[in-house]
């Protein structure tokens, strides 16, 4: 392999593993609360979700628990927790 592709690839794999590093996660944690309509809605309008990936994250969180909602940086996620927080969801970042 040539050298210049070899520093490329070396490049490629520094830049993914700081992502990967950087990288959190929004989990969703089921809660006897809140319905799957207020649910899906806070994602829609939260974390921008399609309302059908809304609603399979809901579903994921009623039968298993919790589900990775968002993955991002802090800066970005945090905002996004504080709200639905606020919202009555039981949201934590990992």
């Amino acid at each position: 392999m040539p050298k210049t592709i070899e520093k490329v690839d070396k490049k490629l794999e520094e830049l993914l593993d700081a992502i990967e590093k950087n990288s959190n996660q929004l989990i969703l944690h089921n809660d006897e609360h809140n319905t799957f309509d207020w649910v899906i809605d806070c994602l829609v309008k939260i974390c921008r979700h399609s309302p059908e990936q809304a609603e399979q994250c809901s579903l994921i969180v009623h039968f298993k628990g919790k589900c990775t909602v968002k993955e991002g940086d802090m800066n970005t996620l945090k905002p996004m927790k504080d709200t639905l927080v606020d919202r009555g969801l039981n949201v934590t970042i990992e």
